[in-house]
């Protein structure tokens, strides 16, 4: 009773009323996470954020997440869409926290007033299209991109898509319709021929790896049900580079030219599409100049990505409405805005040149203030640079240097034991030229999404001890490292299951005779991503055939997974 009446006080200016205090502290209220998106780089933040001080809240039209790299495969049943798709509810109901999903369509950014607005992706249900909007603290945006189909007319109306798991379905369905065309009884042969003529445009992974699932598709599982039309089918793949895959090593480029030309699947490079209609494709020959027309049953367009409409209109609000893709830091932050995270193929990474602070790096490694810097002084801030500055590891590979000091050699590379402002200008000079923008992958994208809710999960802790680079204007420490990409062994394409073994199966032990095709592929990354670095693997007929530097072995991100070909 006693401690009733304790709590129990005259409140000042109250005339007299009696106010209860509580003797507990208020609950602190947990800041609010919007995430715009589930692709590779909105289900990674999800997977990896601490929910413990933070309300969730998932914006996504989809309320599934697809393995995108397999999406080629979907296109001819090699592998069933059910198989790639998972419901976002199972993934997040695995979390100890509550996160809400809304499956809806974010129209609108408001970075000014910490707001997203949204349509629910129910058009043809008015009680449930009704537009909402969500205040944030933080928002997280992973909306992805969308197909580039670089102004050129007629491709939307008449061409299909491959970036989701709908667009796989609609060109299975698609094939099959223009066999039953083909069939019919009236057609000439040259309509039947053009029913049967199937265009790729676009030599990147996708584009290749869709042309070899269909030529594989066609000849093994269609002629069978339509031997009539046997030898009127033609698949051609349309590429305004020199040649296709064209970001590999140029013998894998080659091998899959010669793999394509010897399954009869017509390769043209050197072409650009200027036109599509729903009979025929208008494509100009660099070389040349000349322009003539190709005739098509089907068109399957993959020429690369482009920005969706809410990432422009929030470009233009920030200031950014004279670039191509919305700008980040190197912490993923969007540039003008305050507590906005740009994660994915949305966002492209703008890194700081060292060059333009290398004035500032001299004056704090100079700690003698002796007008010159020594190796030992140097050796101080390196890994600081290192950290901060990643275009300098880079090109210490490029020029086959062991150690940053060796920058500081003269030209006959004898070590200096100390150089001006002058000479340190002079050495690092052209490392800003190794600047390197990273691909629109899945392995990226899921990278950046993990890294971002590392960060969100510890922010109170490294605003006590940071644990980023130092800031050279002022001494102090970044609050978190910046994202860095760690580069995956080697990439895989598949080109087709037609050519010769190198017997690469038996050196991976899956050399059984029931065993008639080892598929070899990285836990979020498409097969044939990355190459920027050493040489790859591309799955032939039923086997694999490895490059030198892919070593799937050294990293635990590899399955090696043998599977049977119905």
């Amino acid at each position: 009773m006693s401690t009733i009446l304790s709590s129990l006080r005259k409140a000042p200016d109250s005339g007299g009323s009696l106010v209860a205090y509580s003797d507990r502290k208020d609950v602190e209220k947990k800041k609010k996470i919007v995430v715009l998106g589930t692709g590779w780089a909105g289900i990674s933040f999800l997977k990896d954020l601490d929910l413990s001080s933070y309300d969730v809240q998932v914006v996504s039209p989809q309320n599934y997440f697809a393995f995108t790299p397999l999406l080629p495969s979907v296109t001819c049943g090699t592998v069933e869409a059910r198989s790639i798709v998972e419901p976002v509810r199972n993934i997040v109901n695995k979390k100890r926290g509550e996160i809400q999903l809304w499956e809806a369509d974010c129209v609108k950014i408001d970075p000014a007033n910490h707001k997203v607005h949204c349509r629910p992706a129910f058009e043809d249900d008015p009680v449930a299209n009704q537009d909402f909007s969500l205040q944030y603290d933080f928002l997280v945006i992973a909306v992805g991109a969308q197909v580039n189909t670089f102004g050129t007319p007629g491709v939307s109306e008449n061409c299909y898509f491959l970036k989701e798991v709908d667009d796989a379905q609609r060109i299975r369905r698609g094939v099959i319709d223009c066999f039953e065309k083909a069939v019919l009884p009236g057609l000439t042969e040259e309509q039947r021929r053009t029913k049967l003529h199937f265009v790729i445009v676009g030599g990147g992974p996708t584009g290749v790896e869709f042309a070899a699932e269909l030529h594989d598709f066609i000849q093994e599982d269609i002629i069978p049900l339509y031997p009539t039309v046997r030898n009127l089918v033609k698949i051609t793949l349309i590429q305004s580079g020199d040649h296709i895959l064209n970001m590999f090593d140029e013998r894998i480029s080659s091998f899959a030219e010669h793999k394509f030309l010897r399954d009869g699947i017509d390769v043209q490079t050197g072409v650009r599409v200027t036109g599509v209609s729903d009979k025929d494709i208008s494509v100009k020959i660099k070389s040349t100049g000349e322009v003539c027309s190709i005739p098509h049953g089907l068109i399957v367009w993959s020429t690369g990505i482009a920005t969706r409409p809410v990432i422009r209109d929030l470009m233009e609000q920030v200031g950014q409405g004279g670039r191509r893709v919305l700008a980040t830091d190197e912490w993923l932050r969007v540039k003008g805005c305050e507590n906005v995270y740009a994660i994915g193929d949305c966002a492209s990474i703008t890194q700081r040149k060292i060059m333009e602070d290398i004035a500032m790096i001299f004056e704090v490694a100079d700690k003698d203030k002796s007008g010159t810097l020594t190796v030992e002084e140097f050796q101080d801030v390196v890994e600081d640079i290192l950290v901060r500055y990643p275009q300098v590891e880079h090109f210490l590979k490029s020029k086959h240097l062991r150690n940053v000091t060796d920058l500081l050699a003269d030209p006959e590379g004898n070590a200096k034991k100390e150089v001006d402002i002058n000479g340190f200008k002079l050495a690092l000079s052209e490392v800003d030229s190794q600047m390197k923008s990273l691909p629109a992958t899945a392995q990226v994208a899921a990278q950046q999404g993990s890294y971002v809710a590392q960060c969100l999960s510890k922010v109170e802790v490294c605003k006590e001890h940071p644990e980023g680079p130092m800031r050279f204007r002022d001494g102090k420490h970044h609050q978190f490292r910046p994202f860095q990409y760690i580069q995956a062994p080697g990439p895989i394409c598949s080109i087709g299951r037609g050519a010769s073994s190198c017997g690469t199966a038996r050196r991976l032990g899956f050399c059984r005779k029931k065993h008639t095709m080892v598929m070899v592929f990285c836990v979020c990354q498409q097969a044939s991503e990355l190459a920027d670095e050493g040489l790859g693997g591309v799955r032939l007929d039923k086997k694999v055939h490895i490059w030198e530097g892919f070593k799937p072995h050294l990293s635990h991100k590899w399955i090696i997974r043998p599977m049977r070909l119905c």
